[in-house]
């Protein structure tokens, strides 16, 4: 008899402490991280971490009478579930280079600026950082830079700065949660095999009214709260946009192409490369200035031809650069390239091999069994998934985690009991992307905290989209209002 054929009468079931032991692991690294490194720590130290927990889990694999060709298997098999995703995400990193380059984002941001009004402006700052994450598909980078001139001008103008951070990520979220840029919507698709527009129209149902009900209370607080001065500053650094780039409509010819190419069901790696080509070259026609300043910036040819084929090709690789000299403006623009995306693939294929070696050889079953047994309604088991994205949040500190885990997790009962592929796609980024920068200690947490210069414990309060998403999601998994159902593959014996 051989050794492979063997194995399986050695193998043991795992034990409640080897169950625990990778998430103890985990908890101790992420947050050793963080408290060594602060927000450095997303720039290597977390994938270490996560890359440690693998070989921990690995080694409880091993004990347990599982062969190493098996662990390598489920490896690969992460990484297999997750190529589409890759490429997605290193499209988007080209497509933001040049749409930097284009003027496209500039544009964009450039008038979302003008709808500004110190009555009302805590829904300006929401819809303003809706509107930019939506476009450019990053919670962290709206934050970063439109959100922090918005803290400041709230000041200025007299108004709550802890109530317009809630603002600005309120508004941060919804345009992550629902833009096909962003990769924690592609991920979250990936994960839970669903088609990515899908995911996103299903998205839609819970952040949509979220985002009014938030509107609403922005509103009142507006209303409510302090006088705010008649006039917002006109010297807004992120005005002068109009002096670097040539603001005009046609730098949203990008963004048509994209919604076009989305429209017509276009592969999304290749709309968003089409979109990121298309809009390189137009910054060769109508921002002749500023490709002229880049080719200087990375040594380029002094040949016009020449120079705007490297300048296209350097933004899609290494992403765009600004030196204007005005702080905001340049840590707006210069990003991008497919190279940006390196450490958050790096950080995903970490967290979903985690997550694969934990689901495969019955690690997380061990854990979530009981939960899973004891929701014997699609309302509890709705439950058991925000729970445990949450609980992720805080005890991993990492939205990937809190993402990948959770729908890896409760993937397979979702099919036995007939729901479809999208109810559990909204719930797990609801649960675990929106509810992250609640979390101070959580990475997201703490860039926002840091970025915006409000502590989360002030701003948790007023981060109302963050609040409702996930609480909307709950009540229709109670209420069965948008639980889509599809024939199950196996009879489940859970009450409706």
């Amino acid at each position: 008899m051989t050794a492979e054929s063997a194995e399986p009468e050695a193998i043991r079931s795992p034990s409640l402490t080897d169950a625990v032991v990778p998430l103890v692991v985990l908890a101790v690294l992420i947050a050793g991280a963080l408290t060594l490194f602060g927000l450095d720590a997303l720039d290597g130290p977390i994938q270490v971490a996560l890359v440690v927990c693998c070989a921990v889990a690995a080694l409880i694999a091993l004990k347990n009478g599982h062969s190493w060709a098996a662990v390598q298997e489920s490896g690969q098999g992460a990484l297999s579930s997750i190529t589409s995703a890759l490429f997605i995400l290193l499209a988007v990193g080209a497509l933001i280079g040049t749409w930097n380059m284009s003027g496209t984002i500039p544009t964009l941001v450039y008038y979302g600026i003008q709808v500004l009004a110190p009555g009302y402006f805590y829904i300006a700052a929401a819809v303003i950082c809706g509107v930019v994450a939506l476009s450019i598909g990053s919670s962290w980078t709206t934050a970063g830079t439109i959100g922090v001139g918005l803290v400041g001008i709230a000041t200025m103008l007299g108004v709550s700065a802890p109530i317009t951070a809630g603002a600005v990520i309120s508004g941060a979220y919804l345009g992550d949660k629902l833009s096909p840029l962003s990769e924690t919507t592609i991920l979250t698709a990936q994960m839970v095999k669903v088609d990515l527009y899908t995911h996103i129209r299903s998205q839609a149902w819970t952040s949509v009214p979220a985002f009014i009900l938030a509107a609403v209370v922005f509103a009142v607080l507006g209303v409510a709260g302090p006088t705010p001065n008649d006039t917002v500053p006109e010297e807004i650094e992120l005005g002068k946009l109009g002096e670097i780039y040539w603001i005009t409509p046609l730098n949203l010819l990008p963004l048509v192409l994209l919604v076009y190419l989305s429209v017509r069901k276009a592969p999304a790696s290749l709309a968003l490369l089409a979109s990121a080509l298309f809009a390189g070259v137009q910054a060769t026609i109508l921002q002749r200035d500023v490709v002229t300043a880049f080719v200087a910036e990375i040594h380029g040819s002094s040949n016009a031809v020449v120079g705007a084929v490297q300048a296209i090709w350097k933004a899609l690789a290494n992403g765009f650069t600004m030196n204007s000299g005005i702080g905001e403006i340049d840590r707006l623009l210069s990003r991008g390239g497919m190279d940006s995306m390196l450490l958050t693939i790096w950080l995903i294929i970490g967290a979903v091999t985690f997550g694969a070696l934990l689901e495969q050889f019955g690690l997380i079953d061990r854990l979530i069994n009981p939960m899973i047994e004891s929701a014997k309604t699609t309302g509890r088991l709705y439950l058991s998934v925000f729970a445990s994205g949450v609980g992720l949040n805080i005890v991993a500190g990492d939205q990937y985690i809190a993402l990948v885990l959770p729908a890896r997790m409760f993937r397979m009962e979702f099919e036995r009991r007939g729901l479809a592929p999208q109810n559990l796609s909204r719930l797990a980024a609801d649960g675990g992307t929106v509810t992250s920068p609640l979390v101070p200690w959580n990475s997201c947490g703490a860039f926002m905290g840091a970025v915006l210069g409000v502590a989360t414990l002030s701003y948790l309060p007023f981060a109302l989209f963050c609040i409702f998403s996930p609480v909307l999601s709950v009540i229709y998994g109670f209420t069965g209002f948008k639980v889509v159902k599809v024939p199950p593959t196996q009879e489940a014996g859970v009450e409706p």
